[in-house]
């Protein structure tokens, strides 16, 4: 599909979502935010996945009291469910409460994540980046997947970075407990979930099913997220690299074109089109030699499997 704005992909090139349910992870601010609002806008019945569920559902609020919806749109259907990813008990628990309540999913974004933060373990001892950015997503996308299979158009997209170009999968330490480095663990779990897409993706193929994978990653988006980044990147934000920042409605525009574009395939990756895929209206990027490490995607996911105790559906 050529959208209306040749390469200016937009909120305007959404399709009409109307009959199809979106769950999005973390999506009570920022990208998340911007993501659930937008699709709620466009007919879709959202639910808002978010560790803390007042305020999923203060999120769920602003969007409807927010702007009109477009022509041929629905009014807006949200939800909220409170999901935890340190903690896979929650998502178990999240992944039920989806399936009785609100059917099969049509889109599951996967969103939520944490950022170079001090060492931490999740409830199940995972290094908090790693567990809640990619195990914690592996554990959701494989217990919602089994109805999904059937879904025509059905996706899952994972929320990657650009900085998944700096990662490496420690195989020998995955959990950082010899040694701690927080851009390097951030790095990890960013590279995972693109690995994580491409091996999904790869079994989808072969089991000849309608869901489809893709990833997207935002630029250098101005959210919550960067919070815990390191004094010498905040200061470099705000001498050099603030002004090329974009804000949480431009940033989702990836997430958003990967997960509706009629035209995106499975396997694909989205980004902004500007200058370092800092900013820019989303186009397909490129990812990294070591995130198309077949050898590496299968054993990261055997891994996974392993950890979180989830299996896929054959």
């Amino acid at each position: 599909m050529r959208n209306s704005q040749g390469d200016r992909w937009t909120e305007a090139d959404v399709p009409v979502q109307r009959g199809r349910t979106a769950v999005i992870t973390g999506a009570n601010t920022g990208l998340g935010f911007e993501t659930a609002r937008v699709l709620a806008a466009h007919g879709a019945q959202v639910v808002l996945a978010c560790r803390d569920l007042g305020q999923a559902k203060e999120a769920a609020a602003r969007i409807l009291s927010g702007s009109p919806h477009p022509a041929g749109a629905v009014p807006a259907d949200l939800h909220a469910v409170r999901l935890d990813l340190a903690s896979l008990a929650s998502v178990r628990e999240a992944a039920e409460e989806i399936a009785a309540a609100y059917g099969p999913v049509d889109l599951l974004i996967n969103n939520a994540g944490v950022m170079m933060t001090p060492y931490r373990r999740t409830a199940d001892g995972f290094e908090l980046q790693l567990g809640v950015n990619h195990l914690g997503h592996f554990a959701l996308t494989g217990l919602l997947l089994g109805p999904m299979l059937g879904r025509e158009g059905s996706r899952v997209v994972t929320v990657s970075s650009n900085g998944h170009k700096s990662g490496r999968i420690d195989f020998d330490d995955l959990q950082s407990q010899r040694r701690y480095r927080r851009t390097a663990a951030y790095y990890q779990s960013k590279l995972a979930n693109l690995m994580f897409t491409y091996e999904l993706q790869r079994r989808l193929t072969a089991a000849q099913v309608r869901t489809q994978a893709l990833a997207a990653h935002p630029g250098k988006a101005r959210t919550e997220l960067t919070r815990y980044l390191p004094r010498w990147m905040q200061l470099e934000d705000l001498v050099i690299e603030q002004p090329l920042g974009q804000s949480p409605a431009m940033g989702a525009l990836a997430t958003l074109r990967a997960a509706t574009d009629p035209a995106a395939s499975g396997g694909e990756y989205y980004g902004p089109g500007g200058r370092g895929e800092l900013r820019g209206y989303p186009r397909l990027v490129a990812s990294s030699e070591r995130a198309r490490d077949l050898d590496a995607q299968q054993r990261l996911w055997r891994e996974s499997e392993r950890l979180t105790g989830v299996s896929y559906p054959a």
